[in-house]
């Protein structure tokens, strides 16, 4: 995997950009953001060993949110390829992928409806 570094304040990408990758945090500290009714809303902060972008390797769908390094950091790419080569030869190393996934999806609906 390619790795790629990132000055503080350097955006990765934007909401609504194409996606065709993700990134798995070696190094430093992300802020992930988007734009709600007009103002920046806090989604989270990722750290070493997190994975963010994962969704437009999924889905094909523009980026959802913006992602800012915090702090000088380091990303490993995942391309599309990559992803699809580990899908088939060895589908298993997948499933650190899909828990992120749940827990993003269970602490969206937390934020919607606190209660539940």
């Amino acid at each position: 995997m390619k790795e790629l570094n990132f000055e503080p304040g350097e955006v990765v990408f934007e909401a609504g950009n194409s996606s065709n990758c993700a990134y798995l945090v070696e190094s430093g500290e992300f802020e992930v953001s988007r734009i709600h009714n007009g103002q920046k809303q806090i989604v989270g902060t990722l750290k070493e060993k997190d994975i963010f972008g994962e969704m437009g390797i999924l889905d094909d769908q523009p980026r959802s949110a913006t992602v800012v390094a915090l702090k000088k950091s380091t990303v490993s790419l995942i391309t599309r390829e990559c992803f699809q080569s580990i899908e088939r030869t060895n589908p298993q190393a997948l499933m650190p992928l899909l828990r992120v996934l749940s827990t993003r999806i269970r602490n969206s609906f937390k934020r919607v409806n606190p209660s539940a």
